[in-house]
């Protein structure tokens, strides 16, 4: 038999679905996600919650109402509907291929040869232009034979006139070497470490993961740079210094949902034994992002795969994000 929904939350869902009939999605989701965080254990939070979000959060939402009751008639009909939905949106990303005009101009097709005269005007005028430069003195001094004859001899009937053209010798000039500067060479200044800020201005913004919607909430965590955004659709809201997974014990990548929030918590495992570590947000299995009180080299890889916070920005992660906030991790 389902437990009844405690008397708040069904209150927030009544609400939430007053806010829907009005158009207001966005306060919708944010009364079915306060539900969701009354009753995590109970099914018709997360089923509401599916039916006003994203199509590949709902898929995410249902899931977990799956989870919680595998013969939900009810979950099924709705995955099979998010599904479709997903199936659309990816659809509509796709981006459109050119499309070549069906008609084409009968001209278009036609092939045009050139005509004979213009092949032969052209020839012509290229006869022209080698006789022209054949006819240059430069090109006169260029043929071996008149570089070696000495002598022209012209005759004219009976009268003969020897015209000699005796070159006269020209001398060459002796290049001297002008000296070349050695250059002196430029002392480059090391460049000094650029700090990297802890905090940005709050209009910088990033493109939406798939599957956000623009006034949705959502984590950004990079591994490269130990760092991780929250934000507000696309609008960067804060910024943190982390700890993520040793190389041993990396930390996972990829697209998950917070599906269980604890104020304060045991971790256990082989080799480290942590109680009350506070504020704790599960997104996959056992790896989460969570306050810590057992080391302060933040900026480095420390943990078992978890995300580490300093207890005081793990806190204002925790009230900002929710049961079903994306956490987007990558290089």
């Amino acid at each position: 038999m389902t437990k009844p929904l405690p008397e708040a939350a069904y209150e927030l869902l009544k609400s939430a679905k007053e806010a829907l009939k009005k158009g207001d999605i966005q306060h919708a989701r944010r009364l079915a996600l306060k539900a969701v965080n009354l009753a995590p254990n109970q099914e018709e939070p997360w089923l509401y919650l599916a039916s006003v979000s994203s199509p590949e959060a709902s898929i995410s939402y249902l899931k977990k109402a799956l989870e919680i009751n595998p013969t939900s008639k009810q979950a099924k009909k709705g995955m099979h509907w998010a599904i479709q939905r997903f199936r659309k949106s990816a659809r509509a990303r796709k981006p459109n291929k050119a499309q070549l005009p069906v008609f084409v101009a009968e001209k278009a097709l036609t092939i045009h040869h050139p005509s004979l005269i213009s092949w032969s005007t052209a020839i012509l005028i290229l006869v022209a232009v080698i006789m022209a430069w054949l006819w240059t003195p430069e090109f006169s001094f260029a043929l071996p034979n008149l570089q070696t004859t000495s002598q022209i001899t012209l005759a004219a009937g009976e009268n003969v006139r020897k015209v000699t053209y005796t070159p006269t010798p020209t001398s060459t000039p002796t290049l001297t070497p002008t000296p070349t500067n050695t250059p002196t060479p430029t002392i480059t200044p090391t460049p000094k470490p650029t700090q990297v800020p802890l905090t940005y201005p709050s209009y910088m913004k990033s493109a939406l993961p798939p599957g956000v919607y623009p006034d949705e909430r959502w984590f950004d965590i990079n591994l490269s740079t130990q760092r991780m955004y929250a934000y507000d659709g696309n609008q960067l809201i804060k910024t943190f210094i982390v700890s993520t997974g040793l190389p041993g014990t990396p930390t996972v990548t990829g697209r998950f949902r917070v599906y269980i929030k604890l104020a304060s918590t045991l971790m256990a495992g082989p080799g480290y034994y942590l109680p009350n570590v506070q504020w704790t947000m599960y997104f996959y299995n056992g790896y989460g992002i969570h306050g810590t009180y057992w080391h302060n080299n933040f900026g480095y890889p420390m943990s078992h795969g978890c995300v580490n916070m300093r207890n005081e920005d793990a806190k204002w992660a925790y009230d900002f994000g929710s049961v079903g906030t994306l956490v987007n991790i990558h290089y």
